[in-house]
């Protein structure tokens, strides 16, 4: 059994830990593919046609990370001419997504069978990707699931590094939450899938708690020993035209299916578990 990623990175690293699987990655230049192979992962050429199909090949799961652009997604337009030529039939493939395919809500609970609403251009171009992956999948008898990722987190990315940085605000928005998930449990969610795929899958992986991101801050700094920052309105925060743009996206992420059809229960059900395994193991 073996695995395949298209832009190796932070969920990708955790999957690989978790399965511990011989992993192949694309490498888009000698110094990343030197960090691979540091790793422990063999790195490959992604415009190097022979070496991508001779790459996919034996995979049993692929797992599709990089993010589309303004003529697609990158992944499908190597994986799965590589795919065709190996005539290779993975398990499973899973393409990484975002919830802002669903815009804004105005806090309001969204499902895998809520509307499309993307109101970014990022998720906009998400949409699209979901959807040339499953009419790709169809077309080519692959099993192809998507999974919808709010804010992610975990050691050496979050509240912790912020607040250590001095750059943590608590911007205070009244009535926004924010949904997110622990870099280990969307591992452990990838994994349960990769062993129990469905064709065209969709799942939401979130934590069970939406939660106002001024608290998270809050508690975090309480679990460092620091001053908690001050509250900064959301009018006076002065962010930048893309910032802004994410915070007026205001929605409660469910995670109902994932738990249904996978039997997937978070490690870190809400922010204060997964905080405090992060301190707690260094980070």
């Amino acid at each position: 059994m073996s695995l395949f990623v298209f832009g190796f990175g932070y969920t990708a690293a955790a999957l690989h830990r978790r399965l511990g699987w011989p992993t192949t990655a694309t490498a888009r230049d000698a110094q990343q593919a030197a960090a691979l192979t540091a790793q422990g992962i063999t790195p490959v050429d992604p415009t190097d046609a022979d070496a991508m199909a001779a790459a996919v090949k034996g995979a049993r799961a692929v797992l599709i990370t990089a993010p589309p652009t303004q003529q697609g997604c990158p992944g499908l337009a190597a994986v799965a001419p590589a795919l065709a030529a190996a005539k290779a039939f993975p398990d499973w493939i899973g393409y990484l997504s975002t919830t802002g395919v669903y815009g804004g809500r105005d806090g309001r609970w969204v499902f895998e069978r809520s509307p499309l609403n993307a109101t970014s251009i990022e998720g906009g171009r998400r949409v699209a990707a979901e959807r040339d992956w499953r009419q790709t999948g169809r077309g080519m008898g692959l099993t192809v699931c998507s999974f919808r990722l709010p804010g992610l987190y975990g050691p050496g990315r979050g509240a912790f590094d912020r607040l250590r940085a001095g750059t943590a605000r608590r911007i205070v928005k009244p009535g926004q939450v924010f949904s997110r998930i622990h870099v280990e449990d969307v591992a452990s969610a990838l994994a349960l899938s990769i062993a129990k795929p469905r064709p065209a899958g969709i799942y939401n992986l979130s934590d069970d708690e939406p939660a106002p991101p001024q608290d998270v801050i809050a508690h975090a700094a309480r679990l460092l020993g620091m001053p908690v920052p001050p509250e900064v309105p959301f009018d006076a925060a002065d962010l930048s035209p893309a910032a802004e743009r994410f915070w007026r996206e205001n929605r409660r992420v469910s995670n109902a299916l994932a738990k249904a059809e996978l039997g997937w229960r978070p490690a870190y059900p809400t922010y204060r578990e997964g905080l405090a395994a992060i301190l707690a193991a260094g980070g």
